[in-house]
């Protein structure tokens, strides 16, 4: 379990790929602190196991369930991925729940910036939509972030420069491809309510 308030950046250093998915290698620099291997760390919001760890050097593979449900398979090296550790029994709650798993790849379609706010347009998938409530939570790319308003194809979020700065959202231009992960208690309402079924996977090509 994560907050969705990402503790640095890090690099991307080796990605190898393969039929069985692809090896990831980022240095985490201070965040290695108290680290293991068996470890979960979300990486641009998904949740990895660290399965090799050199000094500050992580190993993580992501199989192709992942690569195929989020933006990883976009990335190469040399690219910064927003970093979190897992939550932690008595850790500060800042942000809000977030799993890790990631339900959908949406794409930035518009950005425009008013004074120090930067409001940044994302078109999600149709079937995922009815979670999207304004005022309410969404992350994006593993950061938490307030929905502003929510829109035909989406939602709209307003970030502070500060969010710019600390992670890779100054990257959200239209037309990338970012990681959604739709607040987890809205489907789990919905699984549990009458009649209420949680979402399918989509077909395995």
């Amino acid at each position: 379990m994560f907050t969705g308030l990402v503790e640095g950046k890090v690099p991307l250093i080796e990605k190898v790929d393969g039929p069985d998915g692809s090896r990831l290698t980022v240095d985490l620099g201070p965040l290695a602190d108290g680290v293991a291997v068996g470890d979960s760390i979300a990486l641009d919001g998904c949740c990895l196991t660290v399965i090799e760890l050199r000094d500050t050097t992580a190993g993580f593979d992501a199989i192709p369930e992942t690569i195929d449900r989020t933006s990883l398979s976009a990335r190469g090296v040399g690219d910064e991925l927003n970093a979190e550790r897992s939550l932690r029994v008595g850790d500060r709650l800042g942000g809000h729940w977030v799993t890790g798993h990631i339900d959908a790849v949406g794409r930035v379609v518009a950005t425009a910036r008013r004074g120090i706010e930067r409001a940044v347009d994302v078109e999600a998938p149709e079937r995922f939509r009815r979670y999207l409530l304004e005022k309410g939570s969404v992350a994006v790319d593993g950061v938490s972030l307030t929905i502003a308003a929510k829109l035909e194809v989406g939602f709209r979020v307003a970030l502070i420069p500060h969010t710019d700065a600390v992670t890779t959202a100054s990257r959200w231009v239209e037309g990338a491809e970012v990681n959604l992960e739709f607040d987890v208690l809205g489907k789990w309402v919905e699984s549990l309510m009458p009649g209420g079924v949680p979402l399918s996977p989509p077909p395995v090509s």
